[in-house]
């Protein structure tokens, strides 16, 4: 499959996504095989509130860079039923547009519970894209608010995108969401105190800024129509070019990468052998009825090393 990828062979693409997204068994062989083949691709992370056209934007930037000969991937971040584990995937649909052109390449994925809305997955799956030849892979992310951060730890530019007449400028305001963002984005910019939200955002960013150091961007668009599309894309373009030498944030990434996946795979590790000898069964049973608590469980298991028998 990594031989394929290199090819720039679409079967290859689809089939490693698959076997990375599950966890299925050679998956981590696979990530390292590609893994010094990655590097190229501009990441952009978009985010933002539900409603505030999230899916119809990035399909318009989409547009936007294949007409400049850029090959993109999307990767479209749903989120995940806390009973079956399913997701509905319909952003896709919203893309019907682009999906098919080529040099576009579509992934939905579900967030499986993972906190902020993308999982360890998603970002394997932009290594991926990236393997193949994507110039660009475009991240589209839940929406759910001011949250969801965590996106800028895979992202080389956050785009944050609001709407008038949702509360979207009070919304922005609150902790979380402000930091993240490179380019804000007020959608929909033909509606009612499109505006207002645009001076509220500017006036935050004018306080949270530090003297002397560049501000974002607050720019308007009406993705239904495209309208002030070209202009965000001139934009992204500057955006990438002033992070492309920012070791500092390169650093934080790696940082957060290396964090992600040893908790992920300490946790595996550990959730398995405890199962394995029947010692998960047992703590249950102390818990349940009293003779224990959870808390001492989980400290007896790290201070040992290990599983407790």
């Amino acid at each position: 499959m990594a031989e394929g990828i290199r090819n720039e062979e679409i079967r290859a693409l689809a089939k490693m996504i698959t076997r990375v997204e599950n966890r299925e068994p050679g998956w981590m062989e696979g990530m390292r095989a590609i893994y010094p083949h990655t590097g190229k691709a501009r990441v952009l992370g978009i985010t933002g509130s539900p409603g505030a056209g999230k899916s119809t934007l990035t399909d318009k930037i989409t547009l936007e860079l294949i007409e400049r000969g850029f090959q993109v991937g999307i990767i479209a971040v749903d989120p995940s039923s806390p009973f079956s584990g399913g997701a509905l995937l319909g952003d896709r649909l919203r893309m019907r547009s682009v999906s098919l052109l080529d040099g576009v390449f579509v992934r939905s994925m579900a967030t499986r519970g993972a906190l902020g809305g993308l999982n360890q997955a998603a970002r394997d799956v932009v290594k991926i894209m990236d393997a193949f030849g994507k110039d660009f892979v475009i991240i589209e992310t839940v929406g759910v608010g001011q949250d969801e951060v965590a996106v800028v730890k895979t992202a080389d530019v956050v785009l944050v995108i609001c709407v008038p007449g949702q509360g979207d400028s009070i919304q922005a305001m609150k902790a979380g969401i402000m930091e993240i963002g490179d380019i804000f984005v007020v959608n929909k910019a033909d509606r009612e105190g499109a505006d207002q939200v645009a001076e509220d955002m500017r006036a935050m960013l004018e306080l949270g800024c530090k003297e002397g150091s560049p501000k974002p961007a607050v720019l308007r668009t009406v993705a239904n129509t495209g309208e002030g599309v070209p202009e965000l894309v001139a934009v992204l373009f500057e955006c990438f070019d002033s992070h492309a030498n920012n070791r500092e944030r390169r650093e934080r990434q790696v940082r957060n990468e290396l964090t992600a996946i040893l908790e992920h795979e300490v946790a595996k590790f550990l959730r398995e052998q405890y199962e394995q000898c029947g010692a998960m069964e047992k703590a249950v049973q102390d818990v349940l009825y009293g003779k224990r608590d959870p808390y001492s469980v989980v400290q007896d298991i790290i201070g040992r090393g290990g599983v407790m028998v």
